[in-house]
């Protein structure tokens, strides 16, 4: 929640009690008066102050301010960023086979030797060599293609990053939908159940005088209990319902921004829903992950089937020994400079056998690739029908909640005239609230289709959580 502030120095300073002590003297007219002008606005100022200070507390939290809170702790989400820093570092390993590499080596070694033709039969030198040698792949395939993999590797863990972020933007949006669609569940359900204790108290007192009879009563007291258990049942619904919405943003849950009832849900318009519809099998972001997948599966044949190409390498080394041997004492340095040449003859099937594998890896990232597609449309389609049956849906429960209101209200008063009994007024009122608890499914439901069209199409960002918030009262 946000912290209580401190009001400012200022206005501390201005109800503190003045240096002239006389001017609350009731013994001076004139301070009399001046005390009589200034608590009223002094009191103002406070209440104004208080006011302001509790307002501040208890600021709700828009849908787009949770999602910065989850995006900032939902461990999901900081596992697809880990996973994803990680495979950008696929383009550095690639580059690598293609750049130079130095490599070096240094001994230190003392020989001990026993022989006749020394004076006390043993002799002790050291060798000192060291040897520095550069290597410039100047033909190798293999090694080109692994570093253009590692530029689509790190384009796919780019991509696979954004995907991660859509489902969190998913999630959230749902989680927070539900729980305000659980809040207005358990307020309808709260209604019912104090209406229905209304009625019970009322057969009750009929009932006593003679004017209802024990059917009339045992109904209500069903009813009533029904109302209670319903309540309860919502109330569980409720705080399951928030704990999970807590788990995306590791704290507690801050007092949430609701969905101004006036607003509109069709956040979608026809053309637009048509558009993402369309685009959906070629914009969709799990679509894009796959062709790039498929590149990728595609230049590992290459890579297996250079395998056992030649490879021309330039070698530059420099050596130097240092011995004290007997045989040749001193030091030497070389310098070397070539072109290497190297052709594989046989590697014992290996290479024939991973290109077999990097052959059927590339057919399994296409059949994946054509799921992918498929599967967009799939969840665009099934995302704008529920735009468009949830839009209607919600338009007939509004007007439903009208009527069922009015049917209270004429059943009501049937029931006072007599021509009604107490059954169909309860009958009445638990409709209207179920109305109301369906009104509000209905709402968020529609909501969420418009979100997860977009998602299908590759469309979802942070600023349609953001023109949500357009429709939200804190």
């Amino acid at each position: 929640m946000t912290a209580r502030r401190s009001p400012p120095a200022a206005l501390l300073h201005s109800f503190q009690i003045p240096e002239d002590k006389t001017m609350f003297d009731p013994r001076n007219p004139a301070a009399t008066q001046r005390l009589a002008t200034r608590r009223p606005r002094l009191a103002g100022v406070a209440l104004a102050t208080v006011a302001a200070m509790l307002g501040t507390a208890a600021q709700a939290d828009t849908l787009s301010e949770i999602y910065l809170q989850a995006r900032a702790a939902d461990p999901v989400f900081g596992a697809a960023q880990a996973t994803a820093a990680a495979g950008r570092e696929k383009e550095a390993q690639g580059r690598a086979g293609i750049l130079p590499t130095i490599t070096g080596s240094a001994t230190l070694q003392r020989d001990l030797e026993h022989s006749s033709a020394v004076t006390d039969g043993r002799r002790i030198y050291s060798n000192r060599p060291w040897n520095v040698t550069l290597t410039q792949p100047l033909m190798r395939v293999a090694n080109y293609r692994a570093y253009e993999q590692g530029v689509l590797q790190a384009a796919l863990a780019d991509q696979q990053l954004r995907l991660a972020e859509q489902e969190l933007l998913l999630r959230v949006a749902k989680s927070y939908f539900d729980v305000l669609q659980a809040q207005d569940a358990l307020n309808a359900m709260t209604a019912q159940r104090d209406a229905f204790a209304q009625q019970l108290a009322q057969s009750k007192r009929s009932f006593d005088v003679g004017l209802s009879s024990i059917t009339d009563l045992n109904e209500a007291q069903a009813r009533n209990d029904l109302g209670v258990a319903q309540e309860i049942g919502a109330r569980n619904d409720l705080e399951v319902k928030r704990r999970t919405l807590e788990k995306l943003i590791a704290r507690e849950l801050p007092p949430l921004a609701t969905v101004d009832p006036e607003a509109g849900v069709n956040v979608v318009s026809e053309s637009q829903g048509g558009v993402l519809l369309e685009r959906a099998p070629i914009d969709s972001l799990q679509v894009a992950a796959g062709e790039t997948a498929e590149q990728v599966a595609r230049l590992e044949i290459d890579k297996q089937r250079a395998a056992g190409a030649p490879t021309i390498d330039l070698v530059v080394s420099a050596a130097e020994r240092s011995s004290t041997a007997y045989v040749s004492p001193g030091n030497a340095r070389n310098y070397t400079a070539g072109v290497e040449l190297q052709f594989p003859i046989f590697q014992g099937g290996a290479a024939a056998s991973r290109t077999r594998e990097a052959v059927a890896n590339l057919e399994r990232t296409r059949q994946e690739l054509l799921n992918a597609r498929a599967q967009a449309k799939l969840d665009a389609r099934q995302a704008w029908l529920g735009v468009q049956s949830g839009s209607a849906l919600y338009s007939s429960l509004r007007q439903a909640l009208i009527s069922g209101e009015t049917q209270v209200k004429s059943t009501t008063r049937g029931f006072e005239v007599g021509t009604r009994t107490r059954v169909d007024v309860l009958n009445a009122e638990q409709q209207l609230f179920a109305t109301r608890k369906d009104l509000a499914a209905a709402r968020y439901q529609t909501l969420m289709a418009g979100l997860q069209l977009k998602a299908a199409a590759g469309a979802l960002t942070e600023g349609d959580l953001r023109g949500l918030d357009a429709l939200m009262v804190r």
